[in-house]
């Protein structure tokens, strides 16, 4: 054959490359759409595992529990956050659970099903991430770790019995994951800086309604990153759904809702009785538990920078603070953003054959790198992913309703284990004057209600035995259908029976009185959840003017009538 045949034959033919070309789209069809099918199947299984028990199992955190049925059940009358009652949690932390509440769902049921449609609602965003971004692989463990998250029925740590506790942390740390990899990762497969911005946008308005905590961590970073990026068009796609979605959320509350948020969130930062839900922010950075995965997030900033990664290694070190204070702000101290940052190294791991100075190879330096931040991560990772199969499990036999008065909410239980004989600590007297001399800066004294002496004890266990008894104390003892004003964290009194809710109240209390003006009685317990929360409630009431009349006391708490000033 001679050069002329050799021609002839290629005519009409498509090159070599459209071919391998074509071979390579296919690829990445085939792997979009097996990305597509994990994701669907991982949030179908999970929702069917949390719903198939009928109901809400609690292990643990009785009383977390009942500040976010308080919540729920007032959001669902039709009360918003911050308007109509005090919380430092954004409003669609439980709008979710809200809704299927009026659907007409238990409190139990609803929050299950709640976690359920969140996952659901965030299966696109989560698969425009992983197929632009990720390989396929890497893209299935970014979307279980999202979806995890959003479904899981613990809060995180090791410790393995259910909660629903602080379960929007989980739910913002999804948000924050996918705003995050779209901000430090290059699209690598699709590009579309439209629903890029989309997204983010979307992201940080979802933040900022849950807990605006995470906006305040991670939005430097992620500008930071849209900058380096030139990211403008989705910079601005960003900025105007997250306006929308200010402007929607401001045609239904008013524009009065964004000031009293504000004011929620500073009253909490200046409170007394809560400064912290947990180690100091020096103890989050620097405790033995902790500084492993701090020392590795340092290392993962130099190694990007060494493998060609400079810009992405100058964002994470942005990011980093903002893990840190978000860890800390979060009850028991979780770092869960280790999870994204080992997903983070091993996509932006260089091409193979770079090295650094040093002759490293630093594409499988940013593989070690990612493996270690893995395994410091893998504790609370299993134990969130294994805990809707704990929930199925579990034995009914071992649970009771929490409430049992309740025709709609009898379907969350919990444990006769953990509440049928509530404990309580106590302050043992000191004995010599050395060791008062040595007391610390936060014992300021006795707690004096009306010139008595109130007993140094905390309520550490049987918090639902506790408050139902109250309330059955109350009904029986002519005390039906009061308004009380509880001096303590909590004030949920009303869940448990024929009691009035107060209007501006705080079912979580942090400082101040609120809901004061519709109580008609101050109930003092006399061991309380909280000491600092019941001495600083009794001496507020004094400093306002508020007269006490006691009306009735058993050996759990004083009840007072309360005389306006």
């Amino acid at each position: 054959m001679n050069a002329c045949d050799i021609a002839d034959s290629r005519e009409g033919a498509a090159p070599l490359w459209p071919k391998i070309g074509e071979t390579r789209a296919a690829m990445q069809r085939r792997g979009q759409i097996a990305f597509g099918g994990f994701l669907i199947v991982v949030w179908a299984g999970l929702s069917w595992v949390l719903l198939a028990k009928g109901g809400l199992y609690i292990a643990k955190h009785e009383g977390d529990t009942m500040h976010l049925i308080d919540m729920v059940l007032r959001q669902a009358d039709g009360e918003w956050a911050h308007l109509d009652y005090m919380s430092p949690i954004g409003f669609l932390a439980t709008a979710p659970i809200a809704l299927f509440v009026e659907l007409g769902f238990g409190v139990g049921m609803a929050i299950l099903a709640a976690q359920a449609l969140v996952g659901g609602l965030l299966l696109l965003p989560i698969f425009w991430v992983g197929i632009s971004r990720l390989k396929t692989a890497w893209a299935m463990v970014f979307g279980a770790l999202c979806l995890v998250l959003c479904m899981a029925l613990v809060h995180g740590e090791a410790q393995p019995s259910i909660s629903v506790s602080m379960h929007y942390n989980r739910w913002a740390w999804a948000l924050a994951f996918l705003a995050i990899s779209i901000a430090i990762l290059p699209p690598v497969q699709r590009e579309n800086r439209t629903l890029d911005g989309l997204i983010l946008g979307l992201a940080v308005a979802g933040m900022a309604l849950i807990k605006v905590t995470y906006v305040a961590a991670f939005l430097p970073g992620v500008l930071l990153a849209l900058v380096l990026r030139r990211q403008f068009r989705a910079m601005r796609v960003a900025v105007l759904a997250g306006l929308a979605v200010a402007v929607l959320v401001t045609l239904f509350a008013g524009p009065a809702f964004w000031f009293a948020y504000l004011g929620d969130v500073l009253t909490v930062t200046g409170s007394e009785t809560r400064p912290q839900p947990g180690l100091s922010l020096n103890g989050v950075i620097a405790a033995p538990a902790y500084l492993g995965g701090s020392i590795a997030a340092l290392v993962a900033v130099v190694l990007l920078r060494q493998a060609g990664r400079a810009t992405e290694g100058l964002i994470l070190l942005v990011l980093v603070p903002g893990f840190f204070f978000v860890t800390y702000q979060n009850f028991g101290n979780d770092p869960q953003w280790l999870y994204l940052l080992g997903v983070l190294l091993f996509a932006l791991r260089p091409a193979p054959g770079t090295t650094n100075a040093h002759g490293w190879d630093m594409r499988q330096a940013l593989a070690l790198a990612g493996c270690a931040i893995f395994m410091l991560g893998l504790p609370s990772a299993i134990n969130l992913a294994f805990s809707p199969f704990r929930h199925l499990a579990s034995s009914e036999d071992e649970f009771v309703p929490m409430f049992a008065r309740s025709e709609q909410h009898g379907d969350i239980f919990a444990m006769p284990a953990r509440n049928a004989t509530p404990t309580g600590t106590i302050k043992l007297p000191v004995l010599v004057e050395a060791a008062r001399a040595g007391e610390s800066e936060e014992d300021d004294g006795p707690t004096l209600l009306l010139g008595e002496e109130l007993p140094e004890c905390g309520l550490a266990g049987g918090t639902v035995t506790v408050y139902d008894g109250i309330v059955r104390d109350l009904e029986t003892s002519g005390f039906a259908g009061i308004t009380p004003l509880g001096a303590d964290l909590l004030a949920s009194y009303w869940l448990f029976g024929d009691l009035g809710r107060l209007e501006g109240g705080a079912p979580w209390r942090y400082a101040g009185l609120p809901g004061v003006e519709s109580a008609s009685h101050l109930l003092v317990p006399l061991c309380p959840l909280d000491r600092k929360a019941r001495k600083s409630m009794i001496e507020a009431m004094a400093a306002g003017g508020y007269g006490l009349k006691e009306v009735h006391r058993n050996e759990v708490y004083v009840l007072l009538e309360i005389e306006a000033p």
